[in-house]
């Protein structure tokens, strides 16, 4: 007779408690079937290197090896909608000048001037052309040359050989990438299975209303892999565990570039004990908590007779960010309307699907292998019909500013900031290790490994 009472295999081990594919079971619209799917893969139980996060010698290695050859999120469509817009996007020691073109199209020139090699613009905006500051060296925005003075003195240079360098483009869904290499997989390729989730979604239907930006003193893998999982909730985060299920977060992984963090929202963490709150006081905790009670013409959620607060809320949001902008979302599902589909693509960009809260991060070294820069976007979908507005600037927070000074951000900002509060601490605490080893769960910190797994590939 089976033993029914012994342990799974570490591989299959998965918190107690109501489950996400029980939430998806309940779903009163149906879910979609790729948030019903498993996807894990058991990547087993080795332990990191802390090199990989102090070593220079390994950001030396990204530095050539990987960052050329991979897709980068440099810029939104609505950062640059008109021609001659143009976004300065920097990474690992490359500069690129991001340009939309008069035929709509856009282009990616390494910003560098080929007389001297001064870099041809700091700061994004919109040009007729492109004029060195030092000489006067000028290209038109669609990287030709336009013009050098005292030409005479430059016989040996022709137009051809004075045409900007480019950088491959692909666009998708309002975001645009830009790669170094000439060669490699699509977009579509690269972010598979990402085309097929988010094809109902709609985020080039968004624009960024809202942009954070802050220096933190961490490795960028250190940072990224902070938001990879989310059951560090139960101790960063301990004012969310009544209406976030963290440690039933359901964890897939696709490929090598793309994986996802599947997290219930407006329901008990497993941590709460069953029964202690009602639907009704999830509902209104999280309205609180997360500042929806002060939107302006808020009305309760009330969860009626036979009624979870998750499907309450769905509700709401079925109004809120849909009907209210001309979209019928009748028959969007419950689990679209209130979960957190934290997705991340490698190496740096980590865009929400669904279709209520749509956050987007980035994470860029800064400029070295201790500090990066860490990006929040928050993008809000534009009324039915009408074109996205241009993006609001990136607000970059000072050295002695909290993610909470940034009033836009709301509840979020202190949110981060307790995120923030331990990575300068991993960051030193690896450089102190006696054993030199990072050991990771083996489903709630899968994303972490199937990241570090990718990066190895490229390294080698």
């Amino acid at each position: 007779m089976p033993d029914d009472t012994a342990s799974p295999p570490p591989a299959m081990a998965r918190c107690p408690g109501t489950s996400w594919d029980d939430l998806m079971a309940s779903d009163t619209r149906g879910a979609p079937e790729f948030l019903k799917r498993d996807d894990y893969v058991d990547l087993g139980s080795e332990p990191l290197d802390v090199d990989r996060y102090i070593n220079p010698d390994v950001f030396r290695a990204e530095c050539e090896k990987m960052w050329p050859r991979v897709w980068q999120f440099a810029a939104r469509e609505e950062e640059l909608p008109d021609p001659g817009d143009y976004v300065v996007y920097e990474n690992a020691g490359r500069s690129y000048l991001v340009t939309r073109q008069p035929d709509g199209s856009v282009r990616a020139f390494y910003n560098v001037c080929l007389h001297r090699g001064r870099k041809l613009r700091t700061e994004d905006g919109c040009a007729v052309d492109f004029k060195c500051p030092f000489h006067a060296f000028t290209w038109e925005i669609d990287g030709s040359l336009k013009d050098i003075p005292c030409r005479w003195d430059f016989p040996h240079l022709t137009d051809e050989k004075m045409q900007l360098p480019e950088a491959t483009v692909a666009r998708w869904q309002g975001f645009i990438f830009i790669r170094e290499a000439e060669e490699g997989p699509s977009i579509e390729e690269y972010l598979a299975p990402l085309p097929e989730h988010f094809k109902d979604w709609h985020l080039e239907q968004c624009w960024t209303s809202i942009w954070v930006a802050k220096v933190v003193d961490a490795n960028w893998k250190t940072t990224a892999e902070a938001f990879m999982e989310a059951w560090h909730t139960i101790e960063t985060h301990p004012q969310l565990m009544d209406y976030l299920g963290d440690a039933n977060t359901k964890y897939n992984l696709y490929g090598d570039h793309v994986n996802v963090a599947l997290t219930p929202y407006i329901t008990n963490s497993p941590h709460i004990p069953a029964g202690k709150l009602t639907e009704q006081e999830i509902a209104d905790i999280a309205a609180e908590r997360t500042g929806l009670d002060k939107m302006p013409g808020y009305e309760r959620v009330i969860v009626k007779p036979g009624q979870t607060a998750r499907q309450a809320m769905a509700e709401f949001n079925r109004q809120q960010y849909g009907t209210d902008l001309g979209y019928d979302v009748s028959g969007v599902s419950d689990t679209e309307m209130v979960d957190l589909f934290t997705y991340n693509v490698f190496p740096n960009f980590s865009p929400w699907g669904g279709r209520s809260l749509n956050i987007v991060y980035r994470w860029r070294p800064w400029p070295g292998h201790e500090r990066c820069l860490m990006e929040v976007r928050i993008l809000s979908r534009a009324p039915a019909g009408e074109t996205p507005p241009r993006a609001v600037p990136m607000h970059l927070l000072g050295e002695h500013e909290a993610w909470a000074d940034a009033p836009e951000l709301g509840t979020l900002g202190f949110i981060f900031d307790q995120d923030m509060f331990n990575l300068p601490f991993v960051q030193e605490g690896m450089k102190a290790s006696k054993n030199r080893k990072l050991e990771l769960g083996n489903y709630q910190e899968s994303r972490v490994r199937h990241f570090a797994r990718t990066l190895d590939k490229y390294l080698a």
